[in-house]
């Protein structure tokens, strides 16, 4: 399989938002994601960084 779980980074710390995301779609500063389920997700930020052969992507909020 090749989805991945996408993690929010804060503080030095990883967070999961979404496990077996399998579309990822940046536009505009936003990130939607969707699952394997139909699960959909929103994120306000940008992609910090991916690891396909981990099945990881880590997000991370924008600084003003």
């Amino acid at each position: 399989m090749c989805e991945a779980n996408a993690y929010i980074y804060k503080d030095g710390v990883e967070t999961l938002y979404l496990e077996g995301v399998d579309i990822i779609v940046p536009e505009g500063g936003k990130i939607y994601m969707k699952n394997l389920f139909g699960e959909q997700k929103t994120f306000e930020g940008r992609i910090k960084e991916m690891s396909l052969i981990k099945h990881r992507i880590v997000l991370e909020e924008e600084r003003t």
